[in-house]
C-alpha cells in the first residue's frame, strides 16, 4: 500500500467517524423529545443524501473497516471525555457498547454458523451471576470476566447434543426452552438470591475502583466513564476477534455450514465441530459482556434475564443485518438509546421492536447494511 494511498485510507476513516460522532453526540446531548426528533431527522437526511450521491459508499470502499473501526473507537473515547460528569449518558453508552458485545457473540453463531440462540439473555445472566459468585471470593476481577465467559461457553455445552440434532425452528424452540427454564431455576434459588437477586462489588483493576469518582487532569470524571471506557475497550477486542474469526478459514468453514449442511459434509466439513465452536464462542463473549454488566449495575436479580430481552438481542441482529458488524452497531444505537431518549415510547419498546422488524424483513431483508461478500481464500470485504 502506499502513502498516498493510506492517507486517503485513513482521511476517508476519520470522515466517517467525524460524521459519525457529531450525530451521536447531538443525540446524547439533545434533552427534550423535539430536539431528539431533529437529530433523527437529521441523521435520515444525512444517510439518505450520502447513498443517494454516493459519496458514502465511496468513502466507505475508500475507508476500509479497519481504520473506519479504529476511526470509531477514537471517536467514542472523546464522547466519553465530553460526557465525563454525565452519569445518565455514560450509563447509556456503556450499556450500548456491552449490548453490542453480546450481539456479536450471537452474530458469531446465527450469522456465521447458523446456529439459532433465542437465550441470549440467559447466558448473559450466567455471566452476570458468575460474577456475583466468584466477586465473593476476592480474586482478581480480570480473572472474574474471564471466568464468566468459561462459565457460560461451560453451560451452553448443556445444550450443545440436542442441537445437532436439530435444525432450524426446533433448535430454537430449544434455547426458548433454556431460556425459560434458566429463569425459573434462579427464581427458586435461594443461594442465588431467588427472585430477590444479588448484589456485586464494582469493578476493580490494579487497585483502581470503577465506582469511585476521579479528578483528572483537574477535571472531574464520574465513576462511569471508566466503565464506559472498560465496555469500549471490550467492544473493540470482540469486533477483532469475530473480524478475525471471519477472515480465517475457519470463517470459510462456519459460511460452508451456514449455507449448505450438506454440501459441506460431502466436501468433509465437520458440521457438530464447527457448530460447536461458533456456539461456545459465542456464548463465551455473552458471558463477558454480562459480567462486565452486572459489575456495573451492581445487582442482579431473574428478572433481567427474560426471553423478551434475549428478543431485543435478536431484533438488534435482525436490524442491523446478519453478517455485517457496522449495521449490527447502528441497530443497537437505535434500540438501546431511543426508547431512553423517548420516554412516551418506553412502555411500547417492544412493540417499537416488533414493528421495525418486521418492516425491514419486509422492506430490506438483508438488514440496514448488507452483508459483505467474501473474497477468496478465506477473506472478506472491507
Amino acid at each position: 500500500m502506499t502513502t498516498a494511498s493510506a492517507g486517503t485510507r485513513a482521511m476517508s476513516a476519520v470522515a466517517l467517524a467525524a460524521v459519525a460522532d457529531l450525530l451521536l453526540y447531538g443525540f446524547l446531548a439533545a434533552e427534550s423529545e423535539k430536539a431528539v426528533g431533529l437529530v433523527l431527522l437529521g441523521a435520515v437526511v444525512a444517510v439518505a443524501g450520502g447513498l443517494r450521491s454516493g459519496v458514502l459508499p465511496r468513502l466507505v470502499r475508500a475507508a476500509g473497516a479497519s481504520p473506519v473501526l479504529g476511526a470509531l473507537g477514537l471517536g467514542m473515547l472523546v464522547l466519553i471525555v465530553i460526557f465525563h460528569d454525565d452519569p445518565f449518558v455514560l450509563l447509556l453508552m456503556a450499556r450500548a457498547l456491552l449490548v453490542l458485545v453480546a450481539c456479536l457473540g450471537l452474530h458469531v453463531q446465527l450469522a456465521d454458523a447458523g446456529v439459532p440462540n433465542f437465550a441470549g439473555a440467559a447466558f448473559f445472566g450466567v455471566g452476570g451471576y458468575t460474577a456475583a459468585v466468584l466477586g465473593r471470593a476476592d480474586l482478581p476481577h480480570l480473572l472474574v470476566l474471564l471466568a464468566c465467559g468459561a462459565v457460560a461457553a461451560a453451560v451452553g455445552s448443556l445444550l450443545l447434543l440436542p442441537l445437532l440434532r436439530t435444525r432450524g425452528h426446533y433448535a430454537a424452540l430449544i434455547t426458548i426452552a433454556f431460556g425459560l427454564l434458566f429463569r425459573t431455576f434462579l427464581e427458586v434459588n435461594d443461594t442465588l438470591g431467588g427472585p430477590q437477586g444479588l448484589k456485586l462489588a464494582g469493578l476493580r483493576i490494579l487497585g483502581l475502583s470503577f465506582n469511585d469518582d476521579r479528578v483528572l487532569l483537574g477535571v472531574d470524571f464520574s465513576g462511569y466513564a471508566f466503565y464506559c471506557l472498560a465496555a469500549l475497550v471490550l467492544a473493540l477486542l470482540a469486533v477483532v476477534l469475530v473480524r478475525r474469526v471471519e477472515r480465517s478459514w475457519l470463517g470459510v468453514a462456519l459460511d460452508a455450514v451456514r449455507l449448505d449442511e450438506t454440501a459441506a459434509a460431502c466436501f468433509g466439513i465437520s458440521i457438530g465441530r464447527w457448530k460447536i465452536a461458533a456456539f461456545t464462542l459465542g456464548n463465551a463473549v455473552i458471558g463477558v459482556a454480562g459480567g462486565l454488566s452486572a459489575m456495573m449495575v451492581g445487582f442482579i436479580a431473574p428478572n433481567n434475564f427474560t426471553f423478551q430481552e434475549s428478543l431485543v438481542l435478536v431484533s438488534i441482529l435482525l436490524l442491523g443485518g446478519l453478517g455485517n458488524v457496522a449495521g449490527l452497531a447502528v441497530a443497537t444505537v437505535i434500540v438501546i438509546w431511543l426508547p431512553e431518549k423517548l420516554q412516551p415510547i418506553q412502555e411500547f419498546r417492544y412493540l417499537l421492536f416488533s414493528v421495525l422488524v418486521v418492516l425491514v424483513l419486509v422492506l430490506r431483508p438483508t438488514g440496514l447494511v448488507r452483508r459483505t461478500a467474501r473474497r477468496p481464500f478465506g477473506g472478506v470485504a472491507a
